[in-house]
């Protein structure tokens, strides 16, 4: 039979449902992925300790709410044959799966801008709408004709989780710009109490001031926020009881068959039916997990274990509205009415009908808030008798392993555990009425960072602690001072900035191009080189503000890739001239000769008027070739007496040199990860700080060694580039300054606005 009209002229719909099997194809694939995302959420969320279970994966954004509208189909199916018990168990788990998807991303709209939180959420209140509309025209109709009780009492959970979404919405914008506030205000606090405590080691300051920054970056984090407030775990009640519905209805289909009549027919979906079901109902069991232990965790934190006798009767504060839940739509009736309309009359109706809608928002938002704090209560004063066996049991076991505990404790070193003495009270960010949080926050993050710690342990540069053993910085970090003399009269009319890295690379060619030397200790010299690189760019990347360094920072990848790899310092092969016979004198003055060669090439084009870019933007080739020169020429001064200067001598100069500017360099390590811990968004401020952990515990053995060395100042903003640091050592030594050389470098970087006053 053809498609499209019958031979009587009739509309062929013999082929109409054919598709429907692979239709549920794709939503049992939509239900799956939305299941595996929310799954990869629990599971990180119990690795990482954390809860109150932070959406990552299944967040509330473009990809989620499309995988969900796919997966929800049934629910807005409104004419497709589903007769059978398997057919109407998937349209009541369809419409579940709603409530658990609104329950398990509520945290996610922390992370979000005010904009994309106000279209997702109408995007989803239209998705949870339409739902429920269509779900209604099926009940009237007949195709869903059984569990319609069910349907119904799902319908109006959805729309109250739909409404704690928008609750917890409006306080969003109000608690972020509270806890910034605040994260800078107690940020300084813990910075200058680092910078006081002067009888302790940089490790242990930074250890002590790292586990300060963790506690206010988590306590401030939106999702902690919102997964703590009294609504979001509200929501995990009312998802749960969802799930129980939809459980209860499976259970009673099955093992009561008697009750039901299911009717005869042929199903559309035919045996996709049975897939959908499934897999729904492992995404709605997946998904539960997270805000029901939410809900969980929220009940302990209300129940006082310890005065558990003593408080009997719930305080005011459990039924009291904060401001902050209600500031946004207060703020909203203080504005003026558009000047648009223009008559009297017109603005007053307009003024008044306003702040009536908004009065009546107010209500509800409080409303919500109130019993969000009921159902929290209620659940508390349930699970009071069950917390109190489970505390008894926790006292049993304490006593059970208290003289081995303190046996363990008393033998553990004490600066591996640096917040046992601190009062971190105080660093923990919390919203009026959330004070009794700050106790359980302590207890589960005062260890926090030990596992990061430990595991920066395991990863520590081998061949950089080995130089510095063998190779201490000079007192003053003198090299830093040496590999480019003021002496040298400049090629060019504008110099380019120094970086830390250039030299370092610069220094090492020339080390590999030496004759005669031992190649033991120039590969030695060179992996340490790779491993210091590797915390040089960190130096660089975090503290670099104004981005001045960018293109001198690729030229020293750029030179250290091929002198690593291909041992080419640019074009020059540096094996081809270690075994052409010359003397170190004369290959230092051949690559003097071809440094100048490429600058003065470059002059030629600048002349011609093909070039004007500033000396910091030059290209990299001669960027290099400048470092090159200058370094060549100080070498050659230092040494102008010396005709037959050996190899071994100048290795052992320029490895003294190169401990000296990779030391100064990497005693910035400390203030970098006070950097990162400061100028990072609400919503990398965690990972900053485990990052910052880690590097610690990498570089904690090397932080020892160099701190044995003062530096010129203890301002590190300057000191985070080299050309500050050789500028505070002249002064500080009282050395003559060559104006027209080292000021040139570093008057790009005086202005005010440079230095990151964490003061």
């Amino acid at each position: 039979m053809r498609l499209g009209c019958t031979v009587e002229g009739h509309l062929n719909e013999s082929k109409f449902s054919h598709p429907m099997p692979w239709i549920g194809i794709s939503v049992a694939a939509a239900a799956a992925a939305c299941a595996l995302a929310m799954a990869v959420d629990v599971f990180n969320s119990f690795r990482s300790r954390k809860f109150w279970f932070p959406c990552k994966f299944f967040s509330l954004n473009a990809t989620t709410l499309s995988l969900i509208a796919m997966a929800v189909k049934l629910s807005v199916d409104l004419n497709t044959s589903m007769p059978f018990r398997q057919d109407q168990l998937a349209k009541l788990s369809s419409t579940v799966f709603i409530c658990t998807a609104i329950a398990n991303s509520m945290p996610s709209i922390g992370n979000m801008k005010n904009k994309e939180m106000f279209m997702n959420i109408v995007a989803l209140g239209i998705l949870v709408i339409t739902s429920i509309f269509n779900i209604c025209i099926q009940l009237g109709t007949g195709v869903v004709y059984v569990f319609q009780k069910e349907h119904a009492f799902v319908m109006f959970l959805m729309l109250i989780l739909l409404a704690i979404l928008c609750s917890s919405a409006l306080s969003v914008p109000t608690t972020k710009l509270y806890l910034e506030h605040k994260y800078k205000s107690k940020f300084k606090i813990a910075v200058q109490e680092c910078k006081d405590q002067t009888e302790k080691s940089v490790t242990k300051k930074l250890r002590e001031g790292l586990i300060k920054y963790w506690i206010m970056a988590h306590t401030s984090s939106s999702q902690f926020v919102i997964g703590q407030s009294a609504p979001c775990t509200a929501s995990g009640a009312f998802c749960l009881i969802s799930t129980v519905t939809l459980v209860g209805a499976m259970v009673r289909s099955y093992l009561m068959p008697w009750s039901f009549k299911f009717c005869d027919g042929e199903s559309d979906y035919k045996w996709s039916s049975n897939l959908i079901l499934v897999t729904q109902t492992v995404a709605v069991v997946v998904g539960t997990v997270a805000p029901t232990l939410r809900w969980f965790t929220a009940i302990k934190s209300a129940i006082n274990l310890g005065n558990m006798e003593k408080e009997k009767e719930p305080t005011k504060s459990e039924f009291k509205v904060e401001e902050y839940w209600t500031l946004k739509l207060v703020e909203s009736k203080k504005r003026p009415i558009s000047s648009m309309i223009g008559a009297w009359r017109g603005r007053k109706l307009a003024h008044n009908a306003r702040n009536r809608v908004l009065d009546l928002c107010i209500g509800i938002q409080s409303g919500i808030v109130l019993l969000s704090k009921l159902v929290r209560l209620i659940s508390a004063f349930n699970m009071s008798w069950l917390s109190i066996c489970y505390y008894c049991c926790c006292r049993k076991l304490q006593w059970l392993y208290k003289r081995r505990t303190s046996v363990e404790s008393n033998n553990s070193e004490s600066e591996s555990q640096p917040s046992s003495h601190l009062n971190l009270r105080r660093f923990v960010m919390h919203l009026e009425g959330e004070e009794h949080l700050v106790d359980r926050v302590i207890e589960d993050n005062r260890d926090a960072l030990d596992h990061w710690l430990q595991m920066g342990e395991k990863q520590q540069p081998k061949y950089l602690l080995q130089f510095f053993e063998q190779f201490i910085p000079s007192e003053n970090f003198d090299g830093v001072m040496e590999f480019d003399s003021n002496l040298v009269p400049p090629l060019h009319s504008e110099e380019p900035p120094n970086s830390w890295a250039l030299p370092l690379v610069t220094l090492t060619s020339i080390v590999v191009s030496l004759p005669d030397a031992d190649q033991n200790s120039i590969k030695q010299l060179t992996r340490t080189v790779h491993e210091g690189l590797i915390y040089a760019r960190k130096v660089e990347k975090n503290l670099d503000i104004k981005k001045e360094l960018v293109d001198i920072k690729k030229a020293a990848e750029t030179v250290w890739l091929g002198v690593d790899l291909y041992h080419k310092w640019l074009d020059v092969d540096l094996h081809k001239m270690s075994d052409q016979g010359k003397t170190p004198r004369e290959i230092i003055e051949e690559f003097s000769k071809i440094s100048k060669n490429k600058l003065a090439e470059f002059k030629t084009t600048e002349m011609n008027g093909r070039s004007t870019e500033m000396a910091s933007r030059w290209p990299i080739n001669v960027l290099a070739a400048n470092s090159m020169y200058r370094i060549c020429q100080t070498i050659l001064l230092d040494y102008k007496m010396e005709d037959n200067l050996c190899s071994k001598i100048l290795l052992e100069k320029l490895t003294l040199l190169i401990s000296d500017i990779l030391g100064a360099c990497l005693s910035n390590l400390g203030h970098v990860m006070t950097v990162k811990c400061l100028y990072s968004t609400t919503e990398e401020r965690e990972g900053s700080i485990r990052s910052a952990s880690l590097l610690l515990g990498k570089t904690e053995r090397l932080l020892k060694i160099l701190e044995r060395r003062p530096p010129p100042s203890t301002d590190w903003d300057q000191l985070a580039y080299i050309d500050y640091w050789r500028l505070l050592s002249r002064q500080k030594g009282n050395l003559p300054l060559n104006s027209s050389l080292e000021c040139s470098k570093t008057a790009s970087f005086i202005s005010s606005d440079l230095y990151l006053n964490i003061e």
